[in-house]
């Protein structure tokens, strides 16, 4: 039986740009949560390595222009619901790349985290990549 898609994300592909990316997170950071920034952030800098096969690249390019767009399924402005979809459609595309996550993508993710939301608890962006895909240890201040 074929999966259906939660999102076709090839149609967003067109809308995603870095500096609308960074507008996008800085204004929504807190309010969609440290879960959807961190996918978010993992998934653009997986997006920035060489070794990235295209067609994960061309995933990760439509659930960020997915993110980014201000009208979607379900509202950004919904309290507890908006971003519910963001979130499925980044979740979507990190799984299938989560093989390519290295030790040095979490790293910088979690570093531009600090940025946003200061010191965090590593179990807040704990379960986002499959057991064992996962494979740095707590960056060191």
């Amino acid at each position: 039986m074929a999966s259906k898609k939660i999102i076709d994300l090839g149609a967003y592909r067109q809308y995603f740009d870095d500096s609308a990316l960074w507008q996008k997170i800085a204004g929504v950071a807190r309010k969609a949560g440290i879960k959807v920034v961190y996918a978010a952030l993992v998934l653009y800098y997986l997006a920035r390595d060489g070794k990235m096969p295209m067609g994960e690249k061309l995933k990760i390019y439509g659930s960020l222009g997915y993110f980014i767009l201000p009208i979607d399924l379900i509202p950004d402005s919904l309290i507890a619901l908006g971003f519910t979809d963001d979130f499925a459609a980044l979740a979507y595309a990190l799984y299938s790349a989560s093989k390519y996550v290295t030790p040095d993508i979490e790293a910088r993710a979690e570093a531009k985290l600090r940025e946003w939301f200061g010191d965090f608890d590593r179990s807040q962006i704990a379960g986002l990549l499959p057991a064992g895909d996962c494979t740095s240890p707590a960056p060191q201040r």
